[in-house]
């Protein structure tokens, strides 16, 4: 079993303003790091981002920056499962643009262990990054904050 999962969405915005919208630490922490964001993803950082609903801050570490096209991140998977040691999933986020105003934004997450626990914690992520792809939109297209006080 390979459990991995692939979302999209599309944004009513150019693609480099919906990719500099993820790449910029105080933009992410409008619609998404609700505890906030720090450091800007480029390759080779490590960043941090804190969710007021997942307190503390988790780091992520940035795989591969091609401008205004691909990110790549990994960061720890959390299934629950200490016992079985620590490991990583990478998160792979897409760009295409769709015309001068409208970018299609593809995000997969893979890696997680074949167990129940792994299973699991594939599905919370796939439900935030939906969500996270909702709040970008509603951000970006309305100026609207949905996670505020979504979670907590």
């Amino acid at each position: 079993m390979d459990l991995r999962f692939k979302i999209a969405g599309r944004i009513s915005r150019p693609v480099h303003e919906v990719f500099e919208a993820i790449v910029d630490p105080e933009q992410l922490s409008h619609y998404f790091t609700t505890g906030g964001a720090k450091g800007r993803l480029t390759t080779g950082a490590t960043v941090s981002w804190d969710f007021a609903d997942f307190p503390g801050a988790f780091p992520v570490e940035v795989v591969e920056v091609q401008q205004d096209r691909r990110i790549v991140l990994r960061w720890a998977a959390d299934d629950g499962e200490e016992s079985t040691g620590a490991y990583q999933t990478t998160v792979t986020m897409e760009f295409e643009p769709l015309g001068e105003d409208r970018t299609l934004v593809t995000i997969a997450e893979e890696g997680w262990r074949p167990t129940p626990q792994g299973q699991r914690a594939s599905y919370g992520n796939c439900a935030g990054w939906t969500n996270m792809l909702c709040c970008l939109k509603a951000w970006l297209e309305h100026g609207i904050e949905l996670r505020t006080g979504f979670y907590a």
